[in-house]
C-alpha cells in the first residue's frame, strides 16, 4: 500500500492536470461563518448502516452481497426528496449525512468506492442543496478505522484513510461551499467509551492531520472547503484537557479559518440518554428528582469550548446531540415540556456562541433509551416528537 506522501504527490499531479477545469464557488465562508446560526438535523441510521445481513461491527472492507441496499438494512425506508424537503420546511438549515464506506469498496488496496453508492450519496446531497440546506458528509461506522486507534494499526489506517478521502474529496471537489467534510466519527476501542490512553489520542490526532492533508491536496473548492476534525470518540472532555487534541496544520495561508472541531453532546447522559432522571434544569427541580447537571453546567462547558477552540479561529460543530423520549408516571406532559425546555436552552446557548448543532434522529420512537426519532419516515415525515422540534425551533429564534 502507498505511503501517505506518495498518495499526496499523486493527488497533486492530478490536480495540476485539472487546474483549468476548476469551477468557482463564490465567496468562501470561514468555518465560523459556515456554522453561525446553523441548526441542523442528522439523517441517522440510513447511509451509515452495514450491508444487509452483515455484522455491524465487522471490520471487513469490500462489497458484500446487496451492499447497495445498506440504506434500508437497519429498518428505515429509502430516503426520498420528501424527506429532505420536510426537514427544510420544519425550519432546519443543514443536514449531516453519516456514511459508512467500508462495505462499498470495490478495491481495498485503492479504497475505490462503488460508483452506484457514490451516485446515491450525491443524489441525496444534491436534494439537500436544491433545498438550500448545508451538508456534512463523513466517514461513520467504518470499523477498521474507528475500532483500532492503536499504534499497531496507525500507519495502515492512515494510508487507507488517505486513499478513501482522496476518492471522496475528488468526487466532491467542485461542489460549492455549502458542503462540508468531517474526517472521522466516534473513534474508540470497542466497548470502551472511557478515558483513552495516550496512544489512542495520538492516533486520533494523526487521523485528523491525514484527513486535512489529503482533502486539501485534491484541489478545486477543497482548497478552502470547511473541514471538520474530531476529538477522540467525539467526547469533548477528551479534547479540552491535558492537550489531548492537537489542531491539525492546514494548508499554507488557511490558518484555522476553514476548520472546525466536532464533538457530540448527549449531556448529561443520565437525563438525555440513560433515563435515570426525568427532569433537567432549575425550573423543573420542583417537580421531581432532576439531573445534577443543569443550565450552569452547560453554559460553563460551552464557554470552555469557546476559550479553548473558537478563540483560536476554529469553528465549533456539535455533530450529534439529543434527548431520548422518556416519561414516567402521570407527569408525561410535564416531562416532555421539560425536554422541550432542554432543547431550547441548548440550541439557544450554542447559537449565541456560534456553534452549529445537529440533532440526532434515528427514526426510533417509544419510551426509553435510544428513542431519538423526530420525523416518522415510515409515515410521510409526520412529526411525532413535536416537543423536541418545538424546543429546537424556539432556540433557533434570535433573542
Amino acid at each position: 500500500m502507498e505511503t501517505k506522501s506518495n498518495i499526496l504527490s499523486r493527488i497533486r499531479l492530478v490536480v495540476l492536470a485539472m487546474t483549468g477545469a476548476v469551477m468557482t464557488a463564490g465567496a468562501q465562508p470561514t468555518a465560523q461563518q459556515w456554522n453561525k446560526d446553523m441548526v441542523g438535523w442528522n439523517l441517522g441510521n440510513q447511509f451509515e448502516c452495514s450491508a444487509p445481513g452483515q455484522n455491524g461491527e465487522s471490520m471487513a472492507i469490500g462489497m458484500p452481497d446487496n451492499s447497495i441496499k445498506a440504506e434500508t438494512a437497519w429498518g428505515n425506508p429509502v430516503v426520498t426528496k420528501k424527506v429532505i424537503k420536510a426537514v427544510k420546511e420544519a425550519g432546519f438549515t443543514a443536514i449531516r449525512i453519516p456514511i459508512r464506506w467500508q462495505c462499498h469498496i470495490t478495491n481495498p488496496m485503492a479504497m475505490s468506492i462503488d460508483k452506484a453508492w457514490m451516485a446515491r450519496i450525491k443524489e441525496v446531497v444534491n436534494w439537500c442543496l436544491s433545498n438550500d440546506l448545508k451538508v456534512i458528509i463523513n466517514t461513520h461506522h467504518d470499523k477498521w478505522l474507528e475500532g483500532r486507534p492503536t499504534y499497531q494499526y496507525k500507519d495502515e489506517n492512515n494510508q487507507k484513510l488517505a486513499l478513501l478521502w482522496m476518492n471522496i474529496a475528488s468526487e466532491f471537489a467542485q461542489y460549492d461551499y455549502r458542503v462540508a467534510f468531517a474526517g472521522t466519527n466516534e473513534v474508540h476501542i470497542k466497548d470502551n467509551w472511557g478515558k483513552p490512553e495516550a496512544e489512542n489520542l495520538a492516533v486520533q490526532n494523526s487521523y485528523n492531520q491525514t484527513f486535512v492533508d489529503v482533502v486539501r491536496a485534491t484541489g478545486g473548492n477543497n482548497l478552502k472547503r470547511h473541514l471538520i476534525v474530531q476529538t477522540y470518540v467525539c467526547n469533548p472532555d477528551f479534547g479540552l484537557y491535558d492537550n489531548a487534541f492537537i489542531i491539525p496544520t492546514d494548508a499554507e495561508g488557511n490558518g484555522n479559518d476553514y476548520m472546525s472541531v466536532e464533538f457530540h453532546y448527549y449531556t448529561p447522559w443520565d437525563y438525555a440518554g440513560e433515563c435515570k432522571y426525568y427532569y433537567w434544569g432549575e425550573p423543573y427541580k420542583q417537580y421531581g428528582e432532576a439531573s445534577p447537571s443543569d443550565e450552569k453546567t452547560m453554559t460553563t462547558f460551552f464557554d470552555k469550548v469557546v476559550d479553548t477552540w473558537a478563540s483560536k479561529g476554529l469553528g465549533i460543530v456539535m455533530g450529534e446531540w439529543g434527548v431520548t423520549d422518556h416519561t414516567k408516571g402521570s407527569q408525561s406532559d410535564l416531562q416532555r415540556e421539560n425536554a422541550s425546555y432542554y432543547c431550547k436552552f441548548l440550541v439557544s446557548e450554542a447559537r449565541k456562541r456560534g456553534f452549529s448543532t445537529f440533532v440526532w434522529d434515528n427514526n426510533s420512537f417509544g419510551n426509553g433509551g435510544e428513542k431519538f426519532g423526530i420525523f416518522d419516515r415510515e409515515r410521510g415525515m409526520k412529526v411525532k416528537n413535536s416537543w423536541v422540534l418545538k424546543g429546537i425551533m424556539e432556540g433557533k429564534v434570535k433573542e
